[in-house]
């Protein structure tokens, strides 16, 4: 058996050891430091079924991305974010995002508002009140 061999022969086994006593993270005792916020107190407020709305909508206002941030957009005129180029369809539409448009808008964008660019719609009755519940809390 060459050394090379018996290196990673000991290598497993250590590894996994490692592996099962948490790697070879710092002893929190030995590293002064400020207190990290624990990861399950990280809490995102969205519900699961906005996963699909942020593949293409920031809600930080003033981030657009492929679609116009959706930070404060409950209660808002179609087609008025700024710095976002909307469709000339959405953006003449004189729709105001209330809970009603939005469902009607969640299940079928482009019903709604032939030509708009998004297309994606939510079929789920209970996910698109969830996304409305949500999108209300975003100021």
């Amino acid at each position: 058996m060459t050394t090379t061999s018996r290196a990673m022969m000991l290598m497993i086994p250590l590894s996994a050891l490692l592996t099962a006593c948490g790697g070879n993270a710092p002893d929190d005792a030995a590293t002064p430091s400020a207190s990290p916020t624990p990861a399950s107190a990280i809490v995102d407020p969205a519900p699961p079924a906005f996963a699909v709305c942020r593949s293409c909508h920031s809600t930080q206002s003033g981030q657009n991305g492929i679609g116009p941030t959706l930070a404060g957009i409950a209660g808002s005129r179609a087609g008025n974010v700024p710095g976002y180029a909307f469709s000339p369809a959405l953006k003449n539409s004189r729709i105001t995002w209330d809970r009603a448009s939005l469902d009607t808008w969640l299940q079928g964008p482009m019903k709604m508002v032939p030509g708009t660019k998004m297309v994606l719609p939510v079929s789920d009755p209970a996910k698109r009140k969830a996304i409305i519940d949500y999108l209300e809390t975003l100021k």
